[in-house]
């Protein structure tokens, strides 16, 4: 059997998000889903395996159905296969971020970066007043990263707000062009 993979996040407002952990994990079990969820006050991300038709019923539910009410309607999921479960167990946690950053204020969906479509990328890099900054942890910069681009060389994400403080002048760096893996980070530090 083929599975069906989904990563998926989603800043917004879930101030009862300690609430909707049981319904949101029974909801996963009744589909059959493995992979883990994190839920936080900011929001939702997550990586679920099932069947192609699990997940489409999962994502339905996630986007149209009552459990959020509507607040998951921007949310647009990564699919991909994969021959085996890629997943051992099913988790649903309650953290304190989606994605961790520690930086009490920050809220993307108050204030964001301009995203930039994929058409227009390479003219903005490659503009010289453009600073290009990779938000993305040492391992996944060894992985490959665009030529020129600033490595804040951390370790994890959480370092990225030390980085910036240090590095960063905003007299100076007045265009920042920023990338990341799967959108999360640079939601956050854009925010």
């Amino acid at each position: 059997m083929a599975y069906r993979v989904a990563a998926f996040y989603q800043f917004a407002a879930l101030p009862d998000f300690r609430e909707l952990r049981e319904p949101l994990r029974a909801l996963c079990a009744a589909h059959g889903l493995k992979g883990s969820v994190l839920l936080a006050d900011e929001g939702i991300n997550g990586a679920l395996a099932g069947s192609e038709e699990a997940i489409a019923a999962f994502m339905d539910a996630l986007q149209q159905g009552e459990l959020f009410g509507g607040r998951l309607d921007r949310l647009e999921p990564k699919y991909s296969a994969a021959a085996e479960m890629p997943f051992q167990r099913l988790k649903v946690r309650l953290k304190k971020e989606i994605v961790t950053l520690g930086a009490a204020g920050v809220d993307p969906t108050r204030q964001v970066g301009t995203y930039v479509e994929a058409a227009h990328w390479n003219e903005l890099i490659s503009d010289p007043e453009t600073l290009v900054l990779d938000t993305r942890n040492a391992f996944e910069v060894a992985m490959g990263t665009f030529e020129g681009a600033v490595d804040p060389e951390i370790r994890s994400f959480g370092e990225f707000k030390r980085f910036t403080a240090e590095r960063l002048d905003p007299a100076r760096h007045r265009r920042i062009a920023m990338f990341c893996t799967g959108g999360i980070r640079c939601e956050k530090a854009s925010a």
